[in-house]
């Protein structure tokens, strides 16, 4: 498996936990003027604030939570929320240090680890993220989330069975999650087995809480075999027309290809992701 294969199937994967898909943004609704939005507040935030900022697009929270953080370095809520808008941005080296800075002050915060591990995952270079993932595992031994980012990380640096052990054991404390079949799903399609990823993803979005990135990812492996008639009714369903009409040009281009999950495959597909 390609180096380029692994790191296709763990950005494309990072969805599950918090990354916004390009296609997500673009069925949402149209963001208010920017003169509609709030304005970004000097002093510490309210609750209500921070919720209202929470729903607005990866830049505007980025600038928000910047902001709180100058204004208390100690907010661990909007370092780990920076670091999160950074990645959505695909600043991941930025989302590393805003984690890493809240991790400063709170070695043991286990959604700065996670999102730690994130960062390095949507920069390919989950090595690097693995000991703050197990880390969080360990502290967290009863969460799902830092076992569903493991198996991406292991999977990434060629770690196959550990990988599966751990999208196991997160089955086993949530089963049939949605998001930990959605990862293992699309590891197994950056690896080639498309017919494995897509029994996998059905599992994934016969869920009531599957989200859309699950469905596409769905649509997506449909169409690498060439079942191009029902990726077409998903992504017609879930998609704006012309967002649609990309993903349906760009499967029909690659056919039913024996490489399918080619360099310029996995970097098309993560982009459209």
């Amino acid at each position: 498996m390609s180096r380029t294969a692994l790191h296709l199937a763990t950005v494309a994967a990072l969805t599950l936990i918090a990354a916004p898909a390009t296609a997500q943004q673009a069925s949402a609704p149209a963001q208010p003027p920017a003169a509609a939005q709030p304005a970004v507040p000097r002093v510490p935030a309210t609750a209500e604030q921070r919720a209202a900022y929470d729903r607005l697009d990866p830049l505007s929270r980025s600038v928000f939570w910047a902001a709180q953080q100058e204004i208390n370095p100690a907010d661990a809520e909007a370092g780990v929320k920076l670091s999160r808008a950074l990645r959505e941005l695909g600043n991941n080296d930025q989302a590393v240090q805003a984690a890493g800075q809240v991790l400063v002050l709170q070695p043991d915060n286990i959604e700065a680890l996670m999102e730690v591990g994130r960062a390095h995952i949507a920069r390919g270079q989950a090595f690097y993220g693995i000991a703050s993932l197990e880390k969080a595992r360990d502290l967290a031994p009863n969460d799902w989330r830092p076992l569903s980012l493991l198996g991406v990380a292991y999977q990434q640096v060629r770690r196959i069975d550990d990988a599966r052990a751990a999208w196991n054991e997160g089955l086993r404390l949530s089963p049939d999650n949605p998001d930990i079949l959605a990862n293992a799903a699309v590891a197994l399609a950056g690896s080639g087995d498309a017919a494995s990823a897509e029994t996998l993803l059905r599992r994934a979005v016969s869920r009531p809480d599957a989200t859309l990135k699950t469905r596409l990812n769905l649509a997506m492996v449909l169409g690498l075999q060439g079942k191009m008639a029902e990726a077409e009714q998903i992504l017609r369903r879930d998609l704006p027309p012309e967002a649609a009409d990309r993903n349906l040009e760009w499967l029909r281009r690659r056919g039913q290809t024996s490489d399918a999950v080619s360099t310029e495959t996995a970097r098309t597909w993560s982009s459209l992701q």
